[in-house]
């Protein structure tokens, strides 16, 4: 059988595969094309076949885990070991450029309106039974991740479902009942990073039948209206070839998930010295806010017209929630709790991943000030999107310049070497998501 893997009108690749044979084979014209990019860093455009144990870890990071995962499998009547069935049906509109299947043979591509504030309200209380709308006609999308999500375009202002392959403009992410204020928890997160100079991808929030939402722009989309244009990008899982099990450094998956060395290292072999420090930005960054769940998967990378480093997303503080584990999702220089990062950790973590310890240091202080500055003005912010303040966003403040103003204190000295980090099965966060889902 043949699974055709293309970009806008044009053939990228093919999967051939039955019973015994499992290969994937760039197209010729592909391959000579002027534009071309790799599919994975993983997968450079070649003439050679390309095996299993190299694509299948890829195409399993398109797929949404968890609990959403096993919706899916119900919804759809397929195994979560069938890889290739499930990218198959939900391939139309995935993280970055390409299509997987062919989604346009009901129509042409297009979309379907959400006539109202009501029926977005229906379709975000549908979603734990029914992620990204799967089998309803026309509808073949999938994002990763262990919350519930969905694809949309925004069109002269109003929600529609993208069908026959047509591509989503944003991401709507509804609050979640288990975690008070999420909305404004990551919305506060996002605005913050932006503020403070992180690259950072659009949001704002909304209400739709008393369920608040977060409204998140793609990064890897361009343009509105008519014409929206798919822009090729992987997460740090699939540039290093680590399944989604495997997203944290620590893990139960019998593979260590990436480490901040070796997501360093791949940086500083694809992308330049200005992405370097954007991704110690956002390491600094998240562990100034908390975010605990800050994992390989949340962070990616840009493959087309250049490799560069992603906008930042799914950035959320886990402070104020009680059962949120306290370690990160990779240590620093040994040590994985935000509260026990002093500076000699950072200036181990600055010797194995290649940069400069003392200079790092400063940047730790200098990143964590600007939190500590814009944290009053980010909030300001939040509370005049269209989903308000919500009861919890000054909590939110409040841990989050507590934990920014103890990590830049703690980066300035040498710390009590009777922290050591833990790696006890009790300290490991649990593989699917250091949030409740």
């Amino acid at each position: 059988m043949m699974l055709p893997i293309r970009y806008e009108d044009r053939g990228v690749a093919t999967i051939l595969y039955d019973e015994k044979v499992f290969e994937w084979r760039y197209e010729g014209a592909w391959q000579s094309a002027a534009d071309r990019f790799p599919v994975s860093l993983t997968m450079p455009v070649t003439d050679k076949m390309i095996g299993a144990d190299v694509v299948v870890p890829w195409l399993m990071n398109l797929l949404p885990e968890g609990e959403p995962l096993r919706a899916m499998t119900r919804v759809l009547g397929a195994s979560a070991e069938d890889v290739i069935g499930l990218v198959t049906e939900t391939g139309g509109d995935l993280a970055g450029a390409l299509t997987i299947g062919d989604h346009s043979t009901e129509g042409e591509p297009g979309y379907r309106p959400i006539s109202d504030t009501a029926s977005l309200a229906r379709i975000i209380a549908e979603l734990p039974a029914r992620p990204f709308l799967a089998n309803e006609e026309g509808v073949a999308m999938s994002l990763a991740g262990a919350q519930d999500k969905l694809p949309v375009a925004v069109r002269d202002g109003e929600f529609t479902i993208p069908v026959n392959g047509a591509s989503s403009t944003h991401i709507l992410k509804p609050d979640n009942p288990r975690l008070f204020g999420s909305v404004q928890n990551e919305a506060l997160c996002m605005v913050l990073a932006r503020r403070v100079g992180l690259n950072v991808a659009p949001v704002t929030t909304g209400v739709a039948g008393g369920r608040s939402y977060l409204l998140v722009e793609r990064y890897d989309r361009l343009g509105d209206g008519d014409r929206v244009r798919r822009l090729h990008q992987e997460d740090f899982c699939q540039a290093l070839g680590r399944s989604p099990v495997a997203k944290y450094q620590f893990n139960r998956s019998g593979r260590r998930g990436p480490s901040l060395e070796e997501m360093f290292d791949v940086v500083r072999e694809h992308m330049t010295a200005v992405d370097i420090t954007r991704f110690l930005d956002a390491v600094i960054f998240n562990i100034g806010i908390g975010n605990v769940d800050s994992h390989a998967k949340n962070y990616s990378i840009l493959l087309q017209p250049e490799i560069q480093f992603a906008p930042l997303y799914d950035l959320m503080s886990g402070l104020a929630w009680d059962g949120i584990t306290p370690n990160h999702a990779q240590d620093v220089g040994g040590q994985r709790r935000g509260t026990y990062i002093y500076g000699r950790h950072w200036r181990r973590m600055a010797e194995a991943c290649g940069l400069a310890p003392a200079a790092t240091v400063r940047r730790v202080a200098g990143v964590l000030d600007r939190v500590l500055d814009e944290l009053p003005n980010a909030a300001e912010e939040v509370a005049a999107m269209p989903g308000g303040a919500g009861a919890f966003l000054e909590l939110f403040v409040d841990e989050i310049r507590k934990r920014a103003s103890e990590v830049r204190a703690h980066s300035l000295v040498e710390g009590d070497a009777g922290h050591g980090m833990s790696t006890e099965p009790s300290d490991i966060p649990d593989e699917a998501s250091a949030y409740p889902t």
